[in-house]
């Protein structure tokens, strides 16, 4: 199976001149976790949920004044639609990402691919079991979730 038979086709954008405070009301108004920054039409970054509390909230930034731009993770990793769960699975292990946005070959946002939209596709057990403990770190015996 593909990444485009399975990635949320909705994507909300963030811009790097927002505050943390309107990101993470964004995010909660969505219901989502991350929010691809956007610049010029261009992917320049990317702010979850859990930057917005560890790296602002917790060093005791002000979320009022602070900019996106401050805390965003500027090292923007993806997948293309086309590309093979299986493959992109052992992307997302290999590099203890759960989400990451998705590119067509023009390389223009189409979505966003979360270990949960993997856990509700056909991807191979196995596949998704390695991702899952490559994640966290926990070493299930082979075959676990198979059971």
């Amino acid at each position: 199976m593909i990444v485009q038979k399975c990635m949320s086709k909705k994507v909300e954008l963030g811009k790097p001149e927002m505050t943390l405070f309107e990101a993470a009301k964004k995010m909660r108004d969505n219901n989502i976790g991350i929010l691809p920054v956007e610049h010029n039409d261009r992917l320049v970054g990317m702010i979850t949920d859990r930057d917005i509390a560890v790296r602002g909230v917790a060093e005791g930034v002000d979320p009022k004044k602070s900019k996106v731009s401050d805390i965003m993770s500027d090292r923007v990793l993806y997948c293309y639609e086309d590309q093979s769960l299986d493959e992109v699975a052992k992307n997302l292990g290999e590099n203890k990402v759960r989400r990451l946005p998705v590119l067509n070959r023009q390389k223009r946002l189409v979505g966003i691919l979360s270990l949960g939209d993997l856990a509700k596709s056909h991807l191979n057990p196995k596949q998704l079991e390695d991702t899952m403990c490559s994640l966290t770190n926990n070493h299930l015996d082979s075959g676990s979730l198979n059971k």
